[in-house]
């Protein structure tokens, strides 16, 4: 079957948060079709591309190098490379490397189109059962500094909050929100997201920190804060 060339410059493909039958089709035809994949880890990428049965480059783009590699990236779409930017799961630029790419592109008159496709805090947000109209996504809360000044301000708000934490931090973050916002403030943890051991626990936070401590901590986790009651 023929290549055809895709209509932009620059494509940002969400790849799948665990299960890889939530590709897309047109997330299959674009990475088939362009020119160089730009990957977070060519490794973790070339598993997929490889179940996939694509073939194309792959380069390092993350964090360590996003600044390096720019220049020489928009040089290379001004000759008419045609690009891919993938994360190791979910959509790029969503707490992961992309927003640099893309800034620098639009300030290029680089063509750029983002396929829509996973992103982990949907479902998580979806069925905690709190409220979807207003909410507030936050991320991963600062490590160290700023991180009490961030939880200070979070306790306030009114909208659904939604952040991004790794299993060895997940039980300091609860703890965290429940010294600002009160044990008694509900949350909905899900960890896992379309794998095999998918879990969502809602509980007061109290609970779910007690919970959590009696179990064996494991996969990414998304948690979703109600707000404050107005």
């Amino acid at each position: 079957m023929n290549e055809t060339r895709p209509s932009a410059q620059l494509y940002l493909v969400p790849t799948p948060i665990g299960n890889l039958e939530d590709i897309t089709l047109r997330a299959i035809r674009i990475l088939s079709e362009v020119d160089t994949i730009l990957a977070e880890d060519t490794r973790q990428t070339g598993i997929l591309l490889k179940h996939l049965e694509i073939h194309k480059p792959l380069q390092s783009y993350h964090i360590f190098n996003e600044h390096k590699v720019l220049a020489s990236l928009m040089e290379r779409f001004k000759k008419g490379e045609i690009m891919a930017l993938v994360s190791d799961a979910g959509t790029p630029a969503i707490s992961d490397p992309g927003f640099l790419l893309v800034r620098e592109a639009l300030q290029n008159q680089i063509e750029i189109e983002c396929l829509p496709g996973p992103t982990a805090f949907v479902p998580a947000l979806v069925k905690s059962g709190f409220p979807t109209d207003k909410f507030v996504f936050e991320g991963f809360l600062p490590h160290k500094k700023g991180k009490q000044t961030r939880l200070k301000f979070l306790a306030e708000e009114t909208r659904t909050i939604i952040l991004y934490e790794s299993p060895h931090r997940i039980i300091k973050t609860l703890q965290g929100l429940a010294e600002f916002m009160g044990e008694d403030r509900l949350a909905s943890v899900s960890r896992e997201l379309t794998k095999l051991y998918e879990e969502t626990q809602t509980n007061t936070l109290g609970e779910l920190i007690t919970y959590f401590q009696n179990q064996k901590i494991r996969g990414e986790f998304v948690i979703v804060i109600k707000g404050k009651e107005e």
